[in-house]
């Protein structure tokens, strides 16, 4: 954990663009991937059957259920596959299942495919399933359970073919189940695994979860169509500079989630290809709903005032450089059921104003962010220190590496804070599964700091699980609808701003398919040359 200094006032957004640049061209005179040289060439390129990738974001498990970063799911599902996925169409397609079918308001039938089977040759059962939904439904802050407004029960009907009922109807089931790794039952357990059989096109064959290292290899007996790629190494590599250095000397041939600057270092670059595409998820500065009634921040009007300090404009066109839409709504507008809900309105007079009305004028705030949570997430926290103090406010910047316990002090346990840089996957492209993953917080799920920031409005939440469970379309969207204005009105962030994600990839790697959840299936990816 490190903490960053607040930056000199009087300096613009575009200032830290420049920084960003400068940054990435020192790093390209010394930096480097320290360490990679696992099946690399006599250049000290990786061999011709491996592919290396170097992630942003450090590979903590290939499991997911307390998290799912969204470039970590390409790895996560090479090795462990769900029910069901959601492909580049933004629909659920089967995987383990071979089919799963809507045969009841609150029942859907699903059977496993035949020949689905783990690593070892043993079969993927319906056991398998019914343990992992009770993992991840008995794990403390999980993640993935959050998404579901109601956990499924399991019920065997033969060796294939099980039942998945709910008390209340959930149309979602098919896409929240993509979500749902499936382990071994024997070998499940309500954590995060670090180990275990899957059922994938590769098996893990070593890895340091300290330095988010990991080798992959194909898997001899998958049950479906073989990968095209015999190794896949993947590493962790914090530094953007670092990773712009892998890519270009031909060290790596996959970096993700890279920053607007480094994009623009590699455009045209020869041997190089960039991938964009709008993505499914926000980048939000989201408040603290933990704070003490007479707390400013515990009124909408507050909130509002500190969103009224941001140049949202400005941080999208300067330090962004125009790969992200400033949001207008409380989800993607890609997701279905989205609906717009009003804007971000630039006006640090009016915001002044509010703070003297509320008797806030000497507020001093901390906000609090993972470093790699965005791309540019610490020029964005610095320019907000320069826009809130444009308006009286004094802000105090808290970054925490990642392994660190930022997780505890989000869930108020470590230390308090005002703001949180963060940021939120849309998993399956419907605007009720991210409102429910954020909104649908209760007095219950707050008891055990399961909430999302503390966020337990009622009202909301009745919206939320009213449209969850709504079976006629029509009707789901006025309430999904109504959810979404219902959230923005307690202005729950800053500012929130939907990123393009953004792949270089050497131009020997071939079949990389970027969805929007910004990931892609692996086992399709073809080395030439």
């Amino acid at each position: 954990m490190t903490t960053a200094t607040p930056r000199p006032p009087g300096r613009s957004p575009l200032s830290r663009r420049t920084l960003l640049a400068g940054g990435a061209g020192l790093g390209l005179v010394g930096g480097g991937l320290g360490g990679l040289t696992a099946c690399a060439g006599p250049t000290g390129a990786p061999g011709p059957d491996t592919l290396t990738l170097a992630l942003n974001r450090s590979l903590v498990s290939l499991d997911n259920k307390l998290n799912q970063f969204d470039a970590a799911v390409t790895v996560q599902r090479a090795v462990r596959q769900a029910l069901t996925e959601i492909g580049t169409d933004v629909e659920p397609a089967l995987v383990l299942a071979e089919s799963f079918e809507l045969t009841e308001p609150t029942r859907w039938t699903v059977r496993l495919r035949p020949e689905a089977c783990y690593s070892d040759g043993s079969p993927v059962t319906v056991q398998d399933v019914a343990t992992a939904l009770q993992c991840y439904a008995d794990t403390d802050a999980s993640f993935v359970a959050s998404f579901f407004p109601e956990i499924p029960t399991v019920t065997a009907l033969d060796d294939r073919t099980f039942t998945l009922d709910t008390e209340r109807p959930l149309p979602t089931l098919d896409a929240l189940m993509s979500n749902i790794l499936i382990t071994p039952a024997a070998a499940n357990r309500p954590e995060e695994l670090q180990d275990g059989l899957g059922s994938g096109p590769f098996v893990m064959t070593s890895h340091d979860r300290g330095t988010g290292t990991y080798r992959l290899r194909r898997n001899e007996k998958y049950w479906g169509t073989p990968a095209r790629v015999e190794t896949v190494d993947v590493r962790f590599s914090p530094e953007e500079s670092s990773r712009v250095i892998a890519i270009r000397s031909g060290e790596v041939d996959v970096i993700d989630s890279i920053t607007p600057d480094s994009a623009q270092q590699l455009k045209g670059l020869a041997g190089i290809h960039l991938t964009e595409v709008p993505s499914l998820r926000f980048n939000q500065i989201f408040y603290n709903f933990r704070k003490p009634p007479g707390h400013p921040l515990a009124d909408p009007r507050g909130r509002q005032a500190l969103s009224m300090a941001i140049d949202g404009k400005s941080l999208v066109d300067e330090v962004l450089a125009g790969t992200a839409v400033q949001a207008e709504g409380v989800v993607t507008s890609n997701q279905a059921g989205y609906v717009k809900t009003g804007e971000y309105v630039y006006d640090p007079g009016a915001a002044k104003k509010i703070l003297a009305s509320m008797g806030a004028e000497d507020l001093e705030i901390t906000i609090i962010w993972e470093s790699g949570e965005f791309p540019g997430d610490t020029f964005v926290m610095e320019a907000l220190v320069d826009m809130f103090g444009d308006i009286g406010v004094r802000a105090r910047l808290r970054e925490f590496q990642p392994g660190g316990d930022i997780m505890s002090w989000r869930q108020g346990r470590a230390g308090d804070w005002d703001l949180l840089g963060n940021g939120f996957p849309g998993p399956t492209g419907q605007a009720i599964v991210m409102l429910q993953g954020m909104y649908a917080g209760t007095a219950e799920k707050e008891e055990t700091r399961d909430t999302y920031q503390g966020y337990v409005v009622p009202a909301v939440t009745d919206l939320i699980v009213a449209a969850s469970s709504e079976t006629d379309p029509t009707r789901r969207q006025d309430l999904t609808e109504q959810a979404q204005q219902a959230v923005w009105d307690t202005w729950p962030c800053a500012w929130q701003f939907n990123p393009k994600a953004i792949l270089a990839r050497r131009d020997r790697v071939h079949g990389i398919d970027l969805s929007p959840a910004n990931n892609y299936r692996l086992s399709a990816v073809e080395l030439k040359g």
